[in-house]
This record gives structure tokens, C-alpha cells and sequence, in this order.
């Protein structure tokens, strides 16, 4: 079980990377977004291309992060259900999601993904619009994208047996596993309980 946690240890540290790099492009399609917004208002010029960009770099964010919220357990989850649950049923859930739902959804996906993206690649396709951008790069985040949500289901897989076989923690218990949305409510709710102790 070790060379596999050794393994999951290091698809995690690749999808953190690639998930911090997603953030950035938030950054890029605001600023792209908001010149082109200015040019448009102030100097009438406008760019299919800068238009287009920003689409491209928007996919990129959620393709390319996939991966990352599911390592950072930001997906939806009917938490309701899962918290009536015993911490060997919610990773036995899991598993059975991630072999039955989650990696023939990704294979299927990349499968179809790549035969687009070599169709627009050997064909040259570009965007309809003038002055717009080729398509196959647009096209070649869709496979990218679901192969490393692949990659990271295969981590989240190892941690579930690991936790089985009593040789690695819950990733689904505990402060690590709950979503951002989580800990800012719980954090939210803190601080309006000490004001209102306060107030009284």
C-alpha cells in the first residue's frame, strides 16, 4: 500500500499545481475581459479574438480544475445523506462512484474528446467569426481536462482503500475534507454566535 500512497501523494502535489495555475486564469480572463469591455465602451474597438480568448481561458478554469476540487472534496455532495453514514460506508460510496460513474464518464469522455480535437486539428478549423482563433486548443482541453480528473480519481480511489485497510487516514472526515463553502459557514456562524454573546 505505500508505493501506492507514495503515488497518490504525488498525483495530488501535480493536480494542487495545475489546480493553482487554473486559479490564475481567472486572474487573465478578468483583465482580458475587462479591456476588451473598456476598449469597447470608450475607443469602439473591439476583438473576436480577445472575445474568443476569454471563452478558451474560462473552459481552461473548469477543465483544468476539475481535478483539483475533487481533491479539495469542493464537489457536490448530498452531505444531508452523507453525514448519516458510518466513515467505512461513506468511502465504500465512494469507491463504487469513482469505478462506477467516475472513470467511465472520464474514459468515455476522453476518448471523444481527443477524436474532436484531431478532427479540428487536421482540418485547420478556425472560428467562424472574423478575426477569430483556431479551435483545436479550445478542443484539446476537453480529453486534457478529463484525464487529469482520471488521474486525481485514481488518488482519491487509493486514499478510500487505504482508509478500508486501516493504512491511511479519512479524507472524508475531519476539518481536510470539508469544502471552502463549509469551513466559511462554519466560520460565518462562529463569528455571529460571539457577536451575539457579546451583545448581550
Amino acid at each position: 500500500m505505500t508505493p501506492l500512497l507514495s503515488l497518490s501523494r504525488l498525483i495530488d502535489q501535480i493536480t494542487t499545481g495545475i489546480g493553482k495555475f487554473a486559479m490564475w486564469l481567472i486572474l487573465a480572463t478578468t483583465l482580458i475581459s475587462a479591456g476588451n469591455a473598456l476598449a469597447r465602451k470608450f475607443f469602439n474597438v473591439g476583438s473576436n479574438s480577445l472575445l474568443e480568448i476569454q471563452w478558451y481561458l474560462f473552459a481552461a478554469v473548469f477543465l483544468l480544475g476539475a481535478g483539483y476540487g475533487f481533491l479539495r472534496n469542493s464537489h457536490v455532495r448530498i452531505d444531508f445523506l452523507a453525514a448519516k453514514f458510518s466513515s467505512r460506508t461513506r468511502n465504500w460510496i465512494d469507491i463504487g462512484g469513482i469505478l462506477l460513474v467516475l472513470v467511465p464518464f472520464c474514459s468515455i469522455s476522453i476518448n471523444l474528446g481527443w477524436a474532436f480535437f484531431m478532427q479540428a486539428y487536421l482540418s485547420g478549423e478556425m472560428s467562424q467569426n472574423a478575426g477569430g482563433l483556431i479551435r483545436w486548443p479550445a478542443y484539446l482541453l476537453i480529453p486534457t481536462g478529463f484525464a487529469l480528473l482520471l488521474m486525481q480519481s485514481m488518488s482519491e480511489l487509493i486514499k478510500r482503500v487505504a482508509f478500508l485497510r486501516g493504512a491511511g487516514p479519512d479524507v472524508l472526515s475531519g476539518e481536510d475534507a470539508k469544502s471552502d463553502d463549509q469551513k466559511n459557514a462554519e466560520a460565518l456562524e462562529a463569528q455571529l454566535a460571539k457577536e451575539l454573546a457579546g451583545a448581550k
